[in-house]
């Protein structure tokens, strides 16, 4: 039987999703309704042409209907496409397109974002606008809906395929069908230690990995989830200490954010009910870490490594948190980990670096129309790889040392410098550019752009002008550095390291490892 479906026969009066935001009547769901709200967004799928395998992606701000979609999607079988809805209208033609998109599920807000690119997007048959007015051409919701009927097994399983930037200028599609085996997913939940009325509280937007798989665990389990619109640091205390959440999924920003509220805010609200607060999508300092636990029980902070491609690799248990500071953990249950050498041969030997390789159920199918990329980060007997250097020390807890050689991380958010570089280097008046990350307080590292020009008389606002046009507001250059000449080797590679250090903070800069 479908998992919702299984709740919603258990406990169909349990409130299965609260989307309470400030200034409105909260929302909620039962297990009984949302199951059936599911099942009738299905209906219209099938009605509209969706078959086990199609590609449905799905937009907007957290919501119970964006919820109730995931669910939907599942049902049939679907792969499902999170769109992040800060895409600049370039990108996200190029995301609808190259995923095969059939259908889109968009809340009102967007909506005109689809209209403005519908002469672009041919592949999609239809744009099913919920929560206001659809435009010309789109499907309003209402009308969209079928009949509360549990819809067949399908005969392949359901997945998603989350877009990710690489190196090459353009996102990835990472497709993961049928998700982590069972004795994987059961270890890392019982090493959490979930129960089984614990509350879940979303903090981040549900088309990143982790904020939308920690909610699909959630309801998974047959827990509550309370979504969160859009992120604030004390609207999110407010639903925290209003539902007395159980657990949560944080990158590091927001909960900088929380933390840095003045002390008499904080107190307003009550945050003894948090137990399992995972903390990932990018380190938290240490600094953040002994923040958090001042105003949160000790207990509750767990700390993980992974990725879209590979899933959950490590894990950081609270009594480790000051113990081993720098480290990501250990193994989770049913993941090897190991270390290579660039020449292939595996590194046995404590507290030296190497790139880090994974193998395990949760690593992703492929990179989709990019499958040479996905081949080249495997290695022989069903090791995979994003790139990173890590160390492992002689109790076997790991210790991330370096980052991939170019991507930045500005609150939980990766963002690659390949990308933006080939946007900025559009303009005429650019000769060259040179992206790279420096130390952020409050984002943790924000996108810093070097830049050669060809025009003399090009200045910042142009540059950061141009981004606009091309780039999502996130990965728009908040420095923008003009230099006579980029460093390079003598193989004509980009010194990037001399770029860190030259523009950040010298004590920063040297403590990075080599």
């Amino acid at each position: 039987m479908d998992q919702l479906a299984a709740h919603a026969n258990a406990t169909p009066d349990k409130a299965a999703v609260v989307d309470d935001r400030p200034g409105q009547t909260p929302r909620t769901l039962t297990f009984a309704e949302l199951n059936s709200f599911a099942n009738r967004i299905a209906s219209g799928l099938v009605e509209r042409g969706a078959v086990p395998g199609s590609k449905l992606m799905w937009c907007g701000k957290n919501s119970l209907e964006l919820v109730a979609f995931t669910h939907a999607a599942r049902k049939l079988g679907a792969l499902a496409v999170p769109l992040n809805y800060r895409l600049s209208d370039e990108e996200t033609t190029y995301v609808v397109t190259n995923s095969d998109t059939e259908l889109v599920w968009v809340d009102a807000e967007f909506a005109p974002l689809f209209d403005r690119i519908r002469a672009e997007i041919t592949n999609v048959r239809d744009v099913v606008v919920f929560g206001g007015q659809a435009l010309d051409g789109q499907v309003p919701a209402d009308g969209f809906l079928g009949d509360d009927v549990e819809p067949p097994e399908p005969d392949v399983p359901a997945g998603t395929m989350i877009y990710t930037s690489g190196t090459t200028g353009h996102p990835k599609g990472a497709v993961k069908t049928g998700g982590a085996s069972l004795e994987q997913s059961k270890g890392l939940l019982d090493r959490l230690g979930y129960e089984p009325d614990d509350i879940h509280l979303t903090c981040g937007p549900l088309y990143h990995s982790g904020p939308g798989g920690f909610a699909r665990i959630a309801h998974t389990l047959g827990h509550t989830l309370v979504v969160q619109h859009k992120f604030d640091a004390e609207d999110w205390l407010r639903l925290l200490d209003r539902y007395q959440a159980t657990s949560s999924f944080s990158a590091p920003t927001p909960i900088r954010m929380i933390c840095d509220l003045p002390v008499e805010v904080k107190a307003r609200y009550d945050t003894s009910s948090m137990r399992v607060m995972v903390a990932n999508a990018a380190p938290w300092s240490f600094a953040l870490k002994e923040a958090y636990l001042a105003d949160f029980p000790e207990e509750s902070l767990w700390e993980i490594y992974g990725s879209t491609e590979l899933g959950v690799n490590c894990v950081l248990a609270p009594a480790d948190q000051r113990r081993k500071p720098g480290s990501c953990g250990q193994p989770a249950p049913d993941v090897d980990v190991a270390l290579f050498t660039p020449e292939g041969e595996r590194i046995t030997e404590p507290d030296v670096p190497g790139e880090l390789y994974v193998r395990a159920s949760s690593v992703l199918d492929t990179y989709y129309k990019a499958e040479e990329k996905f081949a080249a980060d495997h290695r022989e007997g069903g090791w995979h790889t994003v790139g990173d250097i890590a160390y492992v020390d002689e109790e076997g807890y790991y210790f991330i040392c370096d980052r991939k050689t170019d991507m930045i991380i500005s609150g939980g958010v990766n963002i690659y410098p390949a990308e933006i570089e080939d946007a900025l280097e559009r303009h005429p008046g650019i000769f060259e550019a040179a992206v790279v990350g420096v130390p952020d307080d409050k984002w943790g590292e924000s996108v810093l752009a070097c830049i050669v020009r060809r025009d003399g008389a090009l200045t910042t606002d142009d540059v950061e002008a141009h981004a606009r046009e091309h780039l999502a507001g996130y990965k728009v250059p908040r420095q923008v550095e003009f230099v006579e000449e980029i460093p390079k080797t003598g193989s004509n590679k980009i010194l990037k390291r001399t770029l860190r250090e030259r523009f950040a903070p010298s004590d920063v800069a040297s403590s990075k490892r080599s």
